[in-house]
């Protein structure tokens, strides 16, 4: 006769567990909460959110990312979703608030096919099906169209409509963005974004926002006696300190008279001297140094008109070294022209109290930067956000697959595709697909929420036009919407966009519905 062993559980007495539909339901529960979070800041017309730290810091957001980073989630299920945001953003820069608003209806269907008996496997196995369905939409969607800058700037500004940008409208950054990005991107499909800099100065609105060609660094001349403005500048960028060097060993040295001490005073000077010199004589005119410069060091290089700045960060200094040519030197000794680089023009301009440092025309590679103007803090760290998206979404339209109708369009196509393909899925699995249907509709009906229409009839109408004419998106007009062609209305997105928010929001949804065991420590 055998004995029926119990399942034995080696767990610590502080630990918390929760199993089967418990699990399933709280994991549900906060992913859609997280979601609901960030659905009101969708489209044109979504809102802002505040939100203040325990010390007090305050950031006034309307990006999808930045709000789900800067909440305080503990729950493990809503952290899934906040991955999903920054997957989302670093992939392609934007869409964030669409694939988590996405993510929470795909678990708010789920939700309901688990009270329906529907097994979490089954769910998944359909959710799988049905994004792949998604992304044959989107691929039927992309716009056989040529991205000149017009297009370009379209999809720049439909990333940044419903964001702050101070007082100036997004079309206008728009182009100052497609400009950025045209003149370092070489069409080969490799960009580097460090080419495209952004510095950010309060003090003025934000109409006084510039493209410059070449690096902006928040840095002053050592010396006020050095030029302001040097024209046609050899470069020299040095990443050593130019002071008195120092031994390996601890060594002291005994100084028994006057002319001992004046005779060491004299070596130093020597020392000192020789760093400007050797400058000089090598024919540079302007110096960034990312260590200190000793006193007697920034006399002697004023003394030769040259110009120096010190403690340069060393993504400044790498950038400034990309632009002009210059290589990155360790010493200054043995130095030779092709060390150096070359700009047009280095330049100090003042704002407010403080100077910045231009460096224009560098003749190795084209950098520039984006310098954002706004009256506070607040406006000028949201209209940064803005660019950083903007920016990503253009270089991704080039790069990524092109682009697709905007203001929904996308969502409704995909939404009608997969409807359609669902009779040819066998079994349960139908209902999973026909769910994902649905939870794509949650983009549109969400951005007819946010500009003032009714979602429901908003919904039958999309449905509606796109049966009819093949097309239908909810353009924002004034202080309400009308189902229209984005086309027509200019409203594009990237279609790499749209394939990462469907596939990562898949993911995290079908992990979520999948976790039946949660076992947390106290």
């Amino acid at each position: 006769m055998s004995t029926r062993m119990q399942p034995l559980y080696v767990l610590s007495g502080n630990s918390e567990r929760t199993r089967g539909g418990d699990a399933q339901s709280s994991n549900i529960r906060a992913g859609k909460a997280v979601a609901s979070a960030v659905r009101t800041t969708l489209g044109p017309r979504g809102m802002d959110k505040m939100l203040v730290d325990s010390s007090g810091n305050v950031v006034v957001t309307n990006d999808g990312a930045t709000i789900l980073e800067e909440m305080d989630i503990e729950h493990p299920a809503a952290q899934m979703i906040v991955e999903v945001a920054q997957t989302q953003e670093d992939s392609v820069g934007d869409g964030t608030t669409t694939a988590s608003v996405l993510t929470g209806e795909l678990l708010a269907y789920a939700e309901d096919l688990l009270d329906d008996d529907l097994h979490p496997t089954v769910i998944v196995e359909g959710y799988n099906e049905a994004a792949r369905l998604a992304q044959e939409a989107i691929d039927e969607q992309v716009l056989d169209v040529e991205l000149d800058d017009d297009v370009l700037a379209s999809v720049a500004e439909s990333s940044m409509t419903g964001k702050g940008t101070g007082d100036v409208t997004a079309d206008v950054l728009a182009h100052h963005v497609v400009d950025a990005v045209r003149a370092v991107h070489d069409g080969s499909g490799r960009f580097d974004p460090d080419d495209v800099r952004i510095l950010t100065r309060t003090g003025a609105s934000s109409s006084a926002t510039e493209l410059v060609e070449g690096v902006v660094i928040d840095k002053e001349r050592v010396n006020d006696g050095m030029p302001r403005t040097v024209e046609d500048a050899a470069v020299a960028v040095l990443t050593t300190k130019l002071d008195v060097r120092e031994g390996e060993a601890d060594t002291e040295y005994t100084i028994s008279s006057v002319d001992q001490l004046e005779a060491a005073i004299e070596a130093e000077d020597a020392e000192l001297r020789g760093y400007a010199d050797a400058l000089a004589d090598a024919g540079v005119d302007v110096l960034f140094c990312t260590k200190k410069i000793a006193d007697r060091v920034q006399d002697r290089l004023a003394k030769h008109g040259i110009v120096a700045f010190e403690s340069l960060k060393s993504s400044d200094a790498r950038a400034i070294a990309r632009a002009t040519g210059a290589k990155q030197l360790g010493d200054v000794t043995d130095l030779e022209a092709a060390d150096f680089g070359h700009a047009e023009r280095v330049s100090i301009r003042r704002f407010g109290e403080d100077e910045l440092t231009f460096v224009e025309g560098g003749e190795a590679a084209k950098t520039v930067t984006l310098l954002l103007r706004g009256g506070t803090e607040h406006v000028v760290d949201e209209l940064e956000r803005a660019i950083n998206d903007a920016v990503d979404v253009t270089v991704a339209a080039i790069d990524s697959g092109g682009v697709v109708p905007g203001a929904g369009a996308t969502e409704v196509a995909i939404a009608e595709y997969v409807r359609s393909h669902a009779g040819g899925v066998e079994g349960r699995k139908q209902l999973a697909v026909e769910a994902f249907a649905d939870a794509v509709e949650a983009i549109p009906r969400t951005l007819a929420t946010n500009t003032g229409m009714d979602p429901i009839d908003a919904v039958v109408e999309l449905r509606s036009t796109f049966d009819r004419e093949g097309i239908a998106g909810i353009i924002s007009e004034g202080r309400t919407g009308t189902i229209g062609d984005p086309i027509e209305a200019g409203v594009f997105d990237p279609a790499a966009v749209k394939r990462e928010a469907v596939t990562a929001a898949t993911e995290a949804a079908t992990m979520i519905v999948r976790i039946d065991d949660v076992i947390a420590a106290k």
